[in-house]
């Protein structure tokens, strides 16, 4: 049964199973009574092909008003030209930034390492989808991006968030941050240009805070601290095996997560090598001196576990030494070094003993050798030694009433 009349709340609660009825105010406009719902819709034609458009279902958002009003907004699509069926599609395939992030993540991340994707997991829950989740896509633009960042850095993001039975995630925010938030962003536009989710990259050229390199390397002096904080807190009763997870990343320079997780069978004794398996930069072999060697000897093994450094749950490694290393680097007076500094000091004691950069890298497993790089100026400098010379001479014939001149005379001649 088909009617032409104005539609009106009143007409479409009316409306039986099988009723069809035309709007008399804009031609192409109707609603349908199915057997469940009563949908809109809007009959037209599109370069002399005729189509149904669904317009949706009546309820919240559509009512008889905002059902009109979108037919008039498609009809006037058609005017301009415009397949409405083709815009239709393309705002169901506009993914919000929430959705997009969920996609990356889902398969994005295929050649990461687990670590990398929870790293990236992190900052899209908290800085990502709370500051751009809502927006769709298509319609993020580089303002967007720099305004995120801006306010990453600011601490607008900044919250303490119970991960867990006994977890925390204390999210501070600050420029490092908001540098390695856009970076992801960046990665996941480029993910969605290359899906055809999005026509460009609204991340692409947006400037990052000046970084500055955290280089704390530990003196001879503070080495000698160091080392007398860990001989006292050993008789003090505190885990042997976090102590030597120390003593092994400032004797190795390795990472913190290749020493935690290392197994007995990664040491080889007889060659003096860590061979590890998987690192940040894959395989990875990593020579061992001989006091790192006396460490590893002097570790008691477990039956019930593979690992080097075991900890209290059966068949697992230790997972977290902060608390024993805040201890250690209070008693040394040295609360502003971080773990990773010893990573630093192992290369920079390297570097200032003569060791080649090159030779630095590969111990440290660089894959960039732009990174072993921030260690030259530790090294001996040619130029340095030869204005040392230089000056010296000068010095000494400043000194020497001119008898050095003379020297320097008589040698050119």
């Amino acid at each position: 049964m088909v009617a032409t009349r104005k539609i009106t709340k009143r007409t479409v609660d009316g409306l039986m199973a099988g009723e069809v009825v035309w709007d008399s105010d804009v031609r192409g406009f109707g609603v349908r009574c199915q057997r469940r719902d009563k949908i809109y819709v809007l009959k037209c034609r599109y370069r002399g092909r005729q189509r149904w458009l669904t317009i949706g279902a009546h309820g919240s958002p559509w009512t008889p008003e905002k059902a009109r009003r979108e037919a008039v907004r498609l009809l006037g699509l058609i005017a301009g030209d415009k397949d409405p069926a083709q815009t239709r599609d393309e705002a169901k395939n506009d993914l919000t930034v929430t959705a997009l992030c969920d996609l990356y993540v889902a398969e994005g991340c295929s050649i990461k390492k687990p670590s990398t994707i929870a790293n990236d997991r992190g900052r899209i829950e908290r800085h990502i989808k709370p500051l751009l989740g809502k927006k769709h896509c298509r319609h993020v633009t580089k303002g967007d991006v720099e305004q995120m960042r801006n306010n990453v850095a600011v601490g607008k993001t900044a919250a303490d968030v119970k991960t867990g039975r006994y977890g925390r995630a204390i999210v501070t925010g600050g420029k490092g941050t908001a540098n390695k938030t856009v970076s992801l962003l960046g990665a996941i536009f480029s993910f969605a240009v290359d899906r055809g989710i999005c026509p460009d990259n609204p991340a692409h050229g947006t400037k990052f805070y000046p970084s500055k390199k955290h280089e704390r390397f530990l003196s001879p002096v503070e080495l000698t601290r160091l080392g007398q904080a860990l001989t006292e807190a050993e008789s003090n009763g505190t885990n042997p095996f976090a102590i030597a997870a120390i003593r092994l990343l400032l004797l190795t320079g390795a990472r913190r997560g290749e020493i935690l997780s290392l197994r007995w069978e990664n040491i080889d004794f007889d060659r003096a090598y860590l061979r590890l398996p998987d690192s940040k930069t894959g395989q990875k072999l990593i020579p061992l001196g001989a006091p790192a060697l006396s460490v590893l000897e002097a570790l008691p093994r477990m039956n019930d576990n593979p690992h080097v450094l075991p900890s209290s749950r059966e068949g697992k490694p230790i997972v977290n030494i902060a608390k024993v290393w805040r201890a250690v680097r209070k008693s040394a007076d040295l609360e502003d070094v971080r773990l990773h500094d010893l990573r630093h000091s192992f290369a920079s004691v390297g570097a200032a003993g003569g060791e080649s950069l090159l030779v630095i890298g590969k111990i440290l497993g660089h894959s960039d050798t732009a990174t072993t790089a921030r260690y030259a100026h530790l090294a001996d400098d040619p130029l340095k030694t030869a204005a040392d010379r230089i000056s010296k001479i000068i010095a000494a014939a400043m000194d020497d009433k001119g008898s050095a001149v003379v020297k320097l005379s008589n040698r050119k001649a």
